[in-house]
């Protein structure tokens, strides 16, 4: 071997070795965030909703309580700039100059919380998706080696976060893949493979439950023409969600005094809370109730309404939640709408068509099919739904119906909340 081989054979060996440890690091770091994040968020979410419960004088001083503190802490804290979820990292690594700043982490760490835990009607994924996005960002600016690996490293800190939060290291990869990088080089796998290792690695040592634990025993195949309608249903049901958030986005644009942003966002949430308190927060204490439920619940206009109500009112208690300044974004949005549209199904079916289906398998086939069409990534869904129960029973009935929702809504609007631009429909 002549020096010039030997040179760049130690060379690679370095590099390889140096976007390992960064990989591992990155991977640590943005699991604990993501970890520590959910923790915080299910202790302070379940004391505040429950003293809301209590007294509903709170489900109306909460959401102006929260939104205001996370409009002071933007104007004299985070630099005056708004957060703006996913496309924030677009815009990163669409750009070779542009990067995530550090205090990134901090923000959408502390906005995303208290967003959630006073009531806003959103999740923490997507804060905890740009949180770690920040920590691969600012790892591939300490080395010059890293600069060209800036996408890969990014898609390791999300795979690393989305493997925390939901206990599936394989939807924390197809989720960079399919929404953030579109590409798999061998460096993009190398790094997430690496960073997902440690975090689920972090998972095992602390012993952390799936979100949800439940019982699966089997599906029907008699099911299939209902899981198809099912489906349809998802992909509608995510085009009303998608198109409520633009829509709200753009009209609380307009309104150029952001206190009245405050106000009208967090008047509306109180009167949305009061009247349908399970769209409080991230609405996960709803979907484990009605889990409990879902075999003995009957059919009454009480609960049509209900659940209609709910239905129509979540996307757009999420969008004016966004609009008007809290942090967050449509993941636990599309898993609650899929919970509650798939037991409203299956309760109609049983009630009216003796179909015979089991209410459980329609919620979780729900959840993971408006997912799948709300951010065009059916196998993120699928992984992701299934990772939530540790439960791949429903495995082929999910495939096919993330598949027919993902392309019903397609068909209809093919965009998302990450993809939309108003250049593109000028």
């Amino acid at each position: 071997m002549n020096t010039t081989s030997r040179i760049r054979r130690n060379h690679t060996l370095i590099k390889i070795k140096k976007l390992t440890i960064v990989s591992l690091l990155i991977g640590f770091l943005s699991a604990f965030l993501a970890i520590l994040l959910k923790k915080i968020t299910e202790y302070y979410e379940t004391i505040f909703f429950d003293k809301a419960i209590n007294n509903t004088l709170f489900f109306l001083l909460f959401p102006i309580i929260g939104l205001s503190v996370i409009f002071f802490l933007r104007q004299y804290l985070f630099k005056k700039k708004e957060n703006k979820g996913i496309k924030e990292i677009f815009e990163s690594t669409l750009s070779k100059s542009k990067n995530l700043p550090l205090y990134k982490v901090p923000s959408h760490f502390i906005n995303g919380l208290l967003t959630v835990i006073f009531g806003g009607s959103t999740g923490i994924e997507v804060s905890t998706v740009v949180a770690t996005a920040t920590i691969g960002s600012v790892a591939q600016q300490k080395e010059n080696v890293f600069r060209k690996y800036k996408t890969e490293l990014i898609s390791a800190g999300i795979a690393a976060g989305i493997t925390a939060l939901f206990s599936s290291p394989i939807a924390g990869i197809l989720f960079a893949y399919e929404v953030i990088s579109k590409k798999a080089s061998k460096t993009f796998l190398f790094a997430t493979v690496l960073a997902v290792s440690v975090a689920y690695g972090l998972l095992f040592l602390l012993n952390e439950p799936p979100l949800f634990q439940l019982k699966i025993t089997t599906w029907h195949l008699h099911a299939i023409p209902y899981f198809i309608i099912l489906g349809i249903l998802a992909g509608l049901n995510s085009v009303y969600l998608t198109k409520c958030v633009l829509f709200f986005k753009s009209q609380f644009s307009k309104i150029e005094i952001p206190f009245y942003k405050i106000i009208i966002g967090s008047l509306f949430l109180s009167a949305s809370l009061f009247l349908f308190p399970q769209l409080y927060g991230e609405g996960y204490h709803s979907i484990k109730a009605i889990f409990l439920q879902s075999n003995t619940i009957k059919l009454t206009y009480t609960i049509v309404l209900t659940f209609i109500g709910i239905l129509l009112l979540k996307p757009i208690a999420t969008s004016i939640t966004l609009s008007s300044g809290g942090d967050g974004g449509v993941f636990a949005p599309s898993l609650f709408i899929g919970a509650f549209l798939g037991l409203l199904l299956a309760t109609v079916l049983n009630t009216f068509f003796n179909a015979d289906v089991i209410p459980i398998n329609f919620m979780i086939i729900g959840m993971a099919a408006v997912l799948s069409a709300s951010i065009h990534a059916p196998f993120t869904a699928i992984f992701l739904v299934c990772g939530l129960t540790n439960d791949y029973t429903l495995f082929i009935p999910i495939l096919g119906v993330c598949f027919i929702s993902k392309y019903t809504a397609k068909t209809i609007f093919p965009y998302t909340v990450y993809t939309f631009s108003p250049k593109l429909v000028q």
